[in-house]
């Protein structure tokens, strides 16, 4: 993937509403490859005080989104399936890493992990429809 196009990816995250309300940004991009963080602050938590599972979801989906678009043609999720292994530890960055597992014609399928600095709190296997069209 050339500089120009990784900028435009990182442009796009910064610029998205959602990620924005959720302060994430996009670390790293490459073809079928992306790793997004946001800090795990008070604002995130749920009612039990720790990590909300939306917001760990959040991350997830904003790495996947940008890994399966990453080849310049629309990708739109087809099916998600996280597991939460252990609690997010407040004022860590939760760091979402997402990589291309499989890439065929119409799917691919991608495997994300999140992680802070006390090890693995998510696991994420993901499936994409890929359409012949470009993202707006």
């Amino acid at each position: 993937m050339d500089g120009h196009t990784k900028q435009s990816f990182m442009d796009k995250v910064s610029k998205e509403p959602f990620a924005g309300i959720l302060k994430i940004s996009l670390v790293e991009v490459d073809e079928g490859y992306a790793v997004c963080e946001m800090v795990y602050s008070d604002e995130l938590d749920n009612i039990h005080g720790m990590a909300h599972g939306g917001a760990i979801f959040s991350l997830i989906d904003e790495a996947f989104e940008i890994s399966s678009n990453s080849y310049g043609l629309k990708a739109v999720a087809l099916n998600v399936n996280v597991t939460y292994l252990r609690p997010a530890t407040k004022g860590n960055i939760l760091r979402a890493t997402s990589s291309e597992i499989s890439k065929q014609a119409r799917t691919a399928l991608y495997q994300i992990i999140v992680e802070d600095s006390d090890g693995v709190v998510a696991v994420c296997q993901a499936l994409v429809h890929r359409k012949k069209e470009q993202p707006a």
